[in-house]
């Protein structure tokens, strides 16, 4: 956690306001630091044979006037076990670009259609007015006839990142950083449970009590109520 976020946290819960730097020293007295950032290996494979390529729509235009009128996506990989055995869990998450709420999303033991499919459709089903601009890499997936299918039929328009470009998806990797930095580097699960419980309650935390200061200090879901209340 840093040091700007413990006192955005102080100022939005407790009603504590200090400056920048007067937590800084305090951090740095107690020795409080953030977690390292841990490079990311992607776990979408890009597919080989696509059926269907979409131009970069997004464009790196990350900023959206209204909730769902941008959502980005991908899937990213977990470790658990105890001794020598290692196991994956695998992570599928919408993000909506306007107020950075989790839309939906779906854990699973592999990376496939079924867990990307799932995901899409649970966003559907909660959003079913959204007919937003779809972003994400160009893994198997998002580039598979089925998915594209999905798309069109919720009246969706569909735009892919380019080969190698990561940053063309940069505020999904962001939410990744984040989430990775405060419930999961420097931990161990032993177990499925242990790791989906925490994964759950973290994304629950984020939505509803995590503030962010591009979201003028409040949680993704209080930045998204605040848009329907002053329409």
């Amino acid at each position: 956690m840093g040091y700007r976020r413990i006192r955005d946290t102080l100022a939005g819960d407790y009603d504590i306001h200090v400056n920048d730097k007067c937590v800084y020293r305090l951090c740095r007295e107690l020795g409080i630091r953030s977690t390292l950032k841990h490079r990311r290996y992607g776990c979408t494979r890009a597919s080989s044979k696509p059926d269907y390529m979409a131009e970069n729509r997004l464009n790196r235009k990350f900023v959206a006037g209204r909730p769902n009128e941008k959502w980005l996506t991908d899937v990213t990989e977990f470790k658990y076990g105890s001794g020598g055995a290692v196991h994956k869990l695998y992570l599928s998450a919408i993000l909506d670009l306007y107020d950075r709420r989790v839309v939906a999303y779906v854990l699973g033991d592999s990376n496939n259609n079924a867990l990307v499919f799932e995901t899409f459709d649970k966003a559907v089903a909660t959003n079913a007015d959204a007919h937003p601009l779809f972003h994400s890499d160009r893994g198997y997936q998002y580039t598979s006839k089925d998915f594209h299918k999905r798309l069109e039929a919720a009246g969706m328009e569909q735009s892919m990142s380019r080969v190698g470009k990561c940053i063309d998806n940069g505020p999904m990797e962001g939410f990744w950083g984040i989430l990775k930095r405060e419930m999961y580097y420097g931990k161990k699960y032993s177990s499925r449970e242990a790791l989906v419980k925490a994964i759950e309650a973290y994304m629950d935390y984020y939505t509803n009590r995590r503030i962010q200061r591009k979201l003028c200090v409040m949680t993704p879901m209080a930045y998204h109520k605040k848009y329907y209340e002053a329409a």
